[in-house]
């Protein structure tokens, strides 16, 4: 047995807990995140700063002799991408193993959680270290944009924005278990501490995008020669954006396994989303070919981990979608609009094609590879939706590539409001379908169990009719669906007749399996139980599966969520408004962060008591042309502000 196969063997043995983690496991989490924050505020702060531990003066000299760039931006950035990719392996293998195995017994039993919580951490690390690292005793001033810490010192301002978005992430897991203790244990995605998590690992990306213009401008200001290795901006042009789009790409992950709680709705505005907001910021800050290239890094990656997590861990497949028409279609955009003198009327045609175009390529792919096909019945409602919500994107898009490429990029006087018109669209456009999900009444099924296998791993055919007989029409999924018992199965009900359908795998009905059949019409989404064993953590009772049996259809959350805990909705709206809260408070940031970036380029920055802009140094005075200094060497590294040989 390998030692993945073990591991899930483990988790279906034990009977893990319904709420919180065990107080032990909070301890040593707690004890493990204390003890290397007291290492890095020592190393990185207090120790580095002080001149007292060298250890970090040797990364320094090593990221900048790699990469050409002064250490503050360099080595941040690459710990932070070495963060981000851990982070996200842990999380779907993480979302893979509960989709499989359910409840894991505690946070220190599923190895994955490692992965995510080293991840989180280098990230908040990333920019702990790009705060710490300017020293203005060598000049090492990352420019006009950058928060006054103390006397002489100097942070870049992605390195905060960095630390913030780490920080937020990290909040997500003590957040997380009080959370459990709250409402019960949430073993799907969509959870508001999840989101919390996925969300600050995708915006620490924002950071790094900061930090990679700010260094651009110290180097060009100094007017020395520019150093910078070229798979540095192969990097930045590539690994950047198309990180970003893996990054906005995760909250698809319930559609992408193919057990999602929402209307399926959800599906296409968020791949409109993420391609408007990510293809055109590319576009326009990076110029020609850089929407095409992310979209390939995407692809490489997320086929990458997909095989990684599916065929060599032994875990759940998770699709993705592809992009690849809606990034053609922006860089043909850009022949005829130009991207970076019309970002408004470029951000609007994106979005027109990316809506239209773009909404059917996804769809034909969604028939070619995933778990819950796009069905006629929806059509209408994409269309209304997906035009508007990659439009508002693209606009969301423009907004953050016009900030960041100021320099090359014409600042039309409405795109701060476009970008907040996007916002609020975007906005609103979510809330729509996540406000009015309901639950249909009336609805019932007769089911027959044919039995395929009649031993300890019993599995059969379900043939089920519907009462009313029409209670499927336009529906826009209607599955079989077994999880949480060692795998999961998503099968697409076959109709052999009106108002009958029959199952076209053999479902699971023993052990751990959860199995259901899941109705979404309209804005309402149920379940009927097929089987269901004993849970005495939670506790509830087992579902049974006869030969033959007649049941109604309940909340699907009911069924996907059976640890949930009834709450007083005091408590949960409370809850719901802190959570929301911080994240507004992330957004806000990051919006300010970013708009910073250009109006320091404009000289519209203003200081304050605490965040004052350095004094501009005038540049090195030019030798007269009538006496020509004498050819040397090329100036060393040495000479150029931040770099240490």
């Amino acid at each position: 047995m390998s030692a993945v196969q073990g591991t899930v063997a483990t988790l279906a043995a034990v009977s893990p807990p319904s709420g919180g983690a065990d107080t032990q496991d909070i301890a040593i989490v707690a004890s493990a995140v204390i003890v290397a924050t007291i290492f890095l505020l020592f190393m990185g702060g207090v120790g580095h700063r002080a001149e007292m531990i060298p250890v970090l003066g040797w990364f320094e000299r090593f990221a900048e002799r790699v990469s050409g760039q002064p250490a503050w931006a360099s080595l941040p950035c690459g710990l932070a991408i070495i963060s981000l990719i851990s982070a996200v392996f842990g999380l779907y293998w993480d979302v893979s193993l509960h989709i499989d195995v359910g409840r894991d017994p505690g946070p220190l039993n599923n190895t994955a959680h490692f992965f995510i919580l080293g991840g989180l951490f280098g990230i908040f690390a990333s920019g702990f270290f790009a705060v710490c690292l300017p020293d203005e005793d060598r000049k090492d001033r990352p420019g006009a944009t950058s928060i006054r810490i103390a006397q002489d010192w100097y942070a870049p301002l992605g390195g905060i924005l960095m630390m913030v978005a780490g920080l937020f992430a990290l909040m997500a897991f003590p957040l997380d278990d009080i959370w459990h203790q709250l409402f019960g244990q949430d073993v799907t995605l969509w959870g508001p501490t999840h989101l919390m998590l996925i969300g600050g690992a995708a915006m620490a990306l924002i950071g790094i995008a900061v930090i990679q213009v700010e260094v651009r401008r110290a180097v060009k200001a100094s007017g020395l020669p520019d150093r910078e290795q070229l798979w540095v901006k192969g990097l930045r042009n590539i690994a950047l954006p198309g990180g970003l789009l893996i990054g906005l790409s995760t909250f698809q992950g319930e559609f992408d396994f193919g057990v999602p709680q929402f209307q399926l709705i959800f599906h296409p505005i968020l791949i409109m989303l993420a391609a408007g907001v990510v293809l055109v910021a590319a576009r326009v800050w990076l110029g020609p070919g850089t929407a095409i290239a992310a979209v390939l890094f995407f692809l490489a990656m997320r086929g990458g981990l997909t095989y990684l997590v599916g065929p060599v861990l032994g875990e759940s497949t998770t699709h993705f979608p592809l992009y690849i028409v809606e990034a053609a279609a922006v860089e043909l955009i850009a022949l005829v609009i130009a991207a970076r003198r019309r970002p408004i009327a470029f951000a609007v045609a994106c979005g027109m094609a990316i809506g239209t175009v773009g909404l059917a390529a996804e769809w034909a792919w969604s028939h070619v590879w995933t778990a819950l096909p796009w069905p006629s019945e929806l059509l209408v409602q994409a269309v209304l939706m997906s035009i508007p919500m990659a439009i508002a994107a693209s606009l969301i898009g423009a907004w953050l590539g016009g900030r960041l490429g100021t320099e090359v990029v014409r600042q039309e006087p409405g795109l701060r409001l476009a970008g907040i018109g996007g916002a609020a669209v975007v906005a609103v456009l979510i809330a729509i379908p996540l406000l009015t999900t309901t639950t249909g009444k009336g609805v019932s099924a007769s089911v027959a169990l044919r039995e395929v296998d009649r031993g300890a791993k019993r599995t059969a055919i379900a043939t089920v009719t519907l009462k009313p007989a029409d209670a499927a029409k336009d529906a826009k999924w209607l599955t079989a669906t077994a999880w949480q018992g060692g795998g999961l199965v998503v099968d697409r009900l076959e109709q052999i007749r009106p108002g009958v359908y029959r199952s076209s795998k053999a479902l699971p009905v023993y052990g751990e399996w959860k199995t259901m059949i899941r109705l979404h019409t309209g804005t309402s989404i149920t379940a009927l139980p097929i089987y269901a064993p004993v849970d005495t953590a939670i506790p509830v009772p087992g579902v049974a599966a006869p030969q033959r049996f007649s049941r109604p259809f309940f909340n699907d959350k009911e069924l996907l969520q059976r640890e949930a805990k009834t709450s007083d909705p005091a408590v949960s709206i409370a809850a719901y408004a802190a959570v929301l809260l911080i994240t507004l408070s992330l957004l806000a940031m990051l919006a300010w962060g970013v708009h910073r970036v250009a109006a320091s380029a404009t000289g519209r920055a203003r200081p304050t008591s605490d965040m004052r802009e350095p004094p501009v140094e005038p540049p090195p005075p030019t030798p007269p042309i009538h006496e020509p200094e004498p050819i040397e060497d090329p100036v060393p590294m040495a000479t150029i502000p931040g770099m240490r040989y």
